[in-house]
């Protein structure tokens, strides 16, 4: 028989060694990610991004010159090695611990020699982020062996489209989200009750249900692909579940506070700009994360009332979006493109998550 203590040991070993498999479950995709960002292209497209890790590969060592009588339908003799042209494009072991692989075509062709070493891809490079942030030229290597430059993606613009309707987006539904929760949680009016639940009731109704009536209504209004469109519809979107949050946490502030600020004289403005607020700094920054991550990496919402056709003012997600239909090959942009649309969610998260827990705490334990 275990003791107690013993128990409980195995119990905490079992449960962070879970926590652990699930930590290294989402991090191993996005260091993955990273890693292929800031790698080039020729890398990517030849070997995966976990062998940056040392290990045993095929190091090109010399290079050989094509055989002048080397035909693609007869078999090729290369110091002594003999096989089609196809097989030397997908590489022919020599024997002797060598690859012979063909590279380009037979006018302009080579043959790379190849040893097995202990290697590890180092071959970094930042220029993946400046093809995609400013638009920079850049060469590419063709299967025949000749070169082409070709313009990268510009994507500054859409970065900052991006802020423009983040930013509002979660800040609007903030401030009138408190400005409700401190009403339901704190003053006296027909109807609370029932308007508070028809607020609740709200949560479980889908988003997709509303795009289309919206839509047209903005069309009306001649508002459809501008940023005022999308603030107000995130807006809409998003003040169920912060009335929600805002109230949970506003509704368990000491009532004796209070008291004490009314019988000073403090009208319900004050209280509220001057007490509610900075003592609902975790409530507030929960909710500031969960809208600023739904906002910043939303595509549907942005594509119904933006458009496909706004080049001017298309968000980030939107442009990646057309860039993997653009350059699917392209995973050197694609890479660099994703984590740039993932910084600014991580700062976000890591500036506010101090105050996570205690938020989405807020109201669950009264007593």
């Amino acid at each position: 028989m275990q003791s107690k203590k013993q128990q409980k040991l195995v119990g905490q070993l079992l449960v962070n060694g879970i926590l652990l498999l699930i930590c290294i479950a989402w991090t191993v995709p996005t260091l993955g990610l990273l890693v292929s960002s800031i790698r080039d292209r020729e890398d990517i497209q030849s070997s995966g991004w976990w062998t940056i890790i040392p290990h045993r590969g095929w190091v090109q060592v010399s290079e050989l010159p094509i055989p002048e009588n080397a035909s693609v339908d007869s078999e090729i003799t290369i110091e002594g090695v003999t096989a089609t042209y196809d097989e030397f494009r997908a590489g022919v072991d020599t024997g002797d611990g060598r690859q012979f692989v063909w590279i380009g075509n037979l006018r302009n062709g080579h043959i790379q020699v190849k040893d097995r070493q202990w290697t590890a891809g180092s071959n970094f490079t930042l220029e993946n982020y400046g093809q995609v942030l400013v638009g920079k030229e850049y060469t590419i290597r063709n299967a025949d062996g000749s070169t082409s430059t070709v313009q990268g993606d510009d994507l500054s613009a859409s970065f900052l489209n991006s802020l423009t309707v983040t930013v509002p987006a979660t800040v609007i539904p903030i401030l009138i989200a408190a400005f409700a929760a401190y009403g339901f949680a704190w003053m006296k009016f027909p109807g609370r009750r029932i308007l508070f639940i028809i607020v609740v009731a709200l949560l479980v109704v889908p988003l997709q249900i509303a795009l289309i009536p919206i839509l047209r209504d903005y069309v009306k209004l001649n508002l459809n692909g501008t940023f005022l469109a999308i603030w107000l519809a995130h807006t809409g979107f998003g003040l169920p579940l912060a009335t929600y949050l805002l109230y949970n946490y506003i509704s368990t502030i000491p009532r004796d506070i209070l008291e004490s600020a009314f019988i000073d004289g403090a009208s319900h403005f004050t209280i509220f700009t001057r007490l509610i607020l900075p003592l609902s700094v975790p409530a507030l920054a929960s909710f500031a994360i969960f809208q600023f991550l739904w906002v910043w990496n939303d595509y549907l919402v942005a594509l119904i009332f933006l458009g496909v056709t706004s080049g001017n003012v298309q968000v980030l997600t939107q442009r990646i979006a057309g860039m993997v239909g653009s350059r699917g090959a392209d995973w050197h942009l694609l890479t660099a493109a994703a984590f740039i649309s993932m910084v600014v969610p991580l700062v976000v998260f890591f500036s506010l998550q101090r105050y996570f827990v205690r938020g989405l705490m807020a109201g669950s334990v009264k007593g």
